[in-house]
């Protein structure tokens, strides 16, 4: 790595070749025509090799310049790629936004057509979160988090209450006249929501007694695929349930629902600077979307 020349002097190199001019390299990278005579200078004394041969008119490559311009250009353009797929696009019009996986997929996703429709310069970027507690990272505009607002070195904005609600494919809706009747049912539990099917069965009414069989998942996403195959009932938030009845997929066989114990927050770093205005933009819209308003 110490052998590595100046990345400022290799890109004065890589455009002053391309372009066969000092002043049209400078232009581009936002630098003075002596500046970039002056980093190719220190690029040559540093390889101990003529990259280029200077007339008064124009600038040519030495067979040393037409050698190494290829592996330069190759090297500067996979450092850009790389940093576009890690850290996306960071224009004034791009927005990245973090939520947790069935979020993005249930929620964001089916309502970001709309968004585009109404903001069409403003570039979206979706990042799932799978846990809950993944630190903030430089780079994302806008967190969201299910969860009881206690997160330290954030301020946690809370988008409005949830509510949780029973949900099974349309085809088992007949066999759900009443409440008891989830018994003859397998209830899909999801990992990290403990309570709700105690708490869902005590509103209404229903004596827990032996446990009918479970099914265990890790995300609300496997819990809807579940219901959705006729594999038994699923507790899901009412809002998520709403846009799955909507489309056929599922269907709410009771009107009893419950107020979950964790909602959903937008997170601001204690450190975060001005945001653009695409982000502003994104948030009032999140706000909306999370409120229950119709965003689509």
């Amino acid at each position: 790595m110490q052998a590595l020349p100046n990345l400022l002097w290799l890109r004065s190199f890589e455009a002053a070749s391309r372009l066969r001019s000092f002043t049209a390299a400078g232009n581009e990278l936002g630098l003075t025509q002596a500046a970039i005579s002056t980093h190719i200078s220190g690029l040559e004394t540093q390889l101990g090799h003529q990259l280029l041969e200077r007339t008064t008119r124009k600038i040519e490559l030495t067979a040393s310049g037409r050698a190494y311009l290829p592996a330069v250009r190759k090297a500067l353009q996979e450092l850009a790629v790389s940093t576009e797929g890690l850290f996306g696009n960071r224009t004034a019009g791009s927005v990245t936004i973090r939520a947790p996986i069935s979020e993005c997929v249930l929620l964001i996703a089916p309502a970001l057509p709309a968004f585009r429709d109404m903001y069409p310069d403003i570039e979206i970027r979706l990042l799932s979160a799978i846990w809950a507690d993944t630190v903030l990272e430089t780079g994302i505009d806008i967190e969201i988090r299910l969860g009881d607002g206690n997160w330290p070195g954030v301020r946690a904005e809370p988008l409005g209450t949830e509510f949780i609600v029973p949900v099974c494919h349309p085809n088992l809706v007949k066999s759900l006249k009443k409440p008891s009747d989830l018994s003859d049912f397998d209830r899909i539990h999801t990992l990290g929501f403990d309570d709700h099917w105690s708490r869902y069965c005590d509103a209404i009414g229903l004596k827990t007694g032996p446990e009918t069989s479970k099914i265990t998942v890790d995300t609300s996403l496997a819990a809807v695929e579940l219901a959705a195959s006729q594999s038994g009932v699923a507790l899901l938030l009412e809002r998520v349930a709403m846009n799955l009845v909507a489309a056929g997929r599922l269907a709410v066989p009771f009107e009893e629902k419950i107020t979950s114990v964790q909602t959903h927050y937008l997170l601001h770093r204690d450190t975060d600077q001005t945001q653009s205005p695409a982000a502003r933009t994104v948030e009032t819209w999140l706000r909306g979307l999370f409120a229950g308003s119709d965003q689509r």
